[in-house]
């Protein structure tokens, strides 16, 4: 039975695209040695015991490229070259200057050693799961080039794949594509989605709310006349001023008397 890029849980065995950016710059705070070994198997999607048999004779400045040894199949001594970035090979060829790097392996350590340096940098990264190891940064590595757009035969020769069969398995990552179709489907556009619901038309009264009586609406009307018949014969109503005022005022008297009203209705009841 074929692997899956889905553990038994369900959960998947790589990192996204922003997983994999907070790796980066969680092993640019480390050493040199260890910040290049997990810029390396970023950027190959290499076996960790692939990348501990690096030596600088492995790199090919020139062509800009990496010559790895499968080691999957010792026995027929398959190697594959595998493109690397510009920025990378400056950075690899400086530390060689400057002594950083052993001269003959790059990374002398054993490979629990270099499996825990990814681990803690994945710890700093605050990247946890079954994603959060060497493996997961390999098959990052598969569904970035092949959401990229990368041919899946490149793809296979890059990974040391022998079989297409296993390099197709990282076709079935969810990719930006996807997701752009799956959105036609989920109305984001529609408000009626984006709003909270509202609040009730008719809340609960509060505990010490108590109805009106009739006479307390008459005594506030009343007040409310007598201020508005103050302001009615205060104000200058000249040539000069538009009659805004005068309606508003007038608009004012017609609800109280409405009002007036009402109580008066209410009273006789």
């Amino acid at each position: 039975m074929p692997w899956s890029i889905y553990d038994g849980g369900g959960q998947r065995k790589y990192l996204t695209r922003a997983e994999t950016d907070r790796f980066l710059a969680a092993a640019r705070q480390q050493p040199a040695t260890i910040y290049g070994f997990c810029w390396f198997i970023t950027a190959t999607g290499c076996r960790i015991s692939e990348a501990l048999a690096m030596t600088p004779a492995n790199f090919d400045f020139e062509a800009q490229q990496v010559v790895i040894e499968s080691l999957k199949k010792r026995e027929k001594r398959v190697f594959r070259a595998v493109p690397l970035p510009a920025k990378f090979l400056d950075w690899l060829k400086k530390g060689l200057e400057h002594g950083l790097f052993d001269k003959q392996r790059l990374w002398p350590w054993s490979r629990m050693t270099a499996y825990r340096r990814i681990v803690e940098v994945m710890a700093e990264a605050r990247i946890r799961g079954g994603c959060a190891t060497p493996k997961g940064l390999r098959h990052a590595f598969g569904v970035r080039a092949i959401q990229s757009g990368v041919p899946l035969n490149m793809v296979q020769r890059w990974l040391g794949h022998a079989d297409m069969k296993t390099t197709a398995i990282y076709t079935s990552a969810t990719g930006p594509e996807e997701r752009a179709i799956a959105a036609r489907t989920w109305l984001e556009q529609d408000a009626r989605y984006e709003s909270f619901p509202k609040e009730p038309s008719n809340p609960a009264r509060p505990r010490h709310y108590r109805p009106m009586t009739t006479s307390e609406g008459e005594s506030n009307l009343r007040q409310l006349f007598d201020k508005l018949k103050q302001s009615i014969e205060t104000e200058q109503f000249s040539g000069e001023k538009s009659t805004d005022n005068l309606e508003s005022s007038c608009a004012l008297l017609q609800f109280w008397l409405y009002c007036n009203s009402i109580f008066h209705e209410n009273s006789s009841t």
